[in-house]
């Protein structure tokens, strides 16, 4: 197999959805038995301690929209899971049906409450995380 350049593996990367680079960092770090959110997890403590907290809350730019409940229009949730992501139909049912389930992961603020009105609006029970 040849070896891929870092601009290669980049270009890769960006043709994933989020749902399969977060199974891909999943499968990584099991492989080599690491953790990608060590370093985040260990410089919250070092930022100021408990009384940090709350301004952190405040200023978080990455949001993940967790779909909850489908609700009784469970096909416009499908429709509007599909719309927001790239999965299929099949996926996008799968995903509906394991609610609780994060529909979209890492998203700015303004995309995740888009999706979150778009999701609500189809009858879906949705929290951003």
């Amino acid at each position: 197999m040849a070896k891929l350049s870092t601009d290669e593996l980049l270009d890769a990367f960006k043709e994933l959805t989020l749902i399969e680079l977060s199974e891909f960092v999943k499968k990584f770090e099991e492989t080599f038995e690491v953790t990608a959110a060590a370093p985040a997890a260990a410089a919250a403590p070092a930022a100021g301690g408990a009384g940090a907290a709350p301004e952190e809350e405040e200023e978080k730019d990455s949001f993940d929209v967790v779909l909850e409940a489908a609700g009784e229009k469970k096909i416009q949730v499908i429709k509007e899971v599909r719309a927001l992501t790239s999965l299929g139909l099949g996926e996008a049912k799968a995903l509906v049906d394991g609610a609780p389930k994060a529909v979209l992961e890492g998203a700015n603020k303004e995309t995740a409450e888009k999706a979150k009105a778009q999701l609500e609006a189809a009858g879906a029970t949705v929290t951003l995380k």
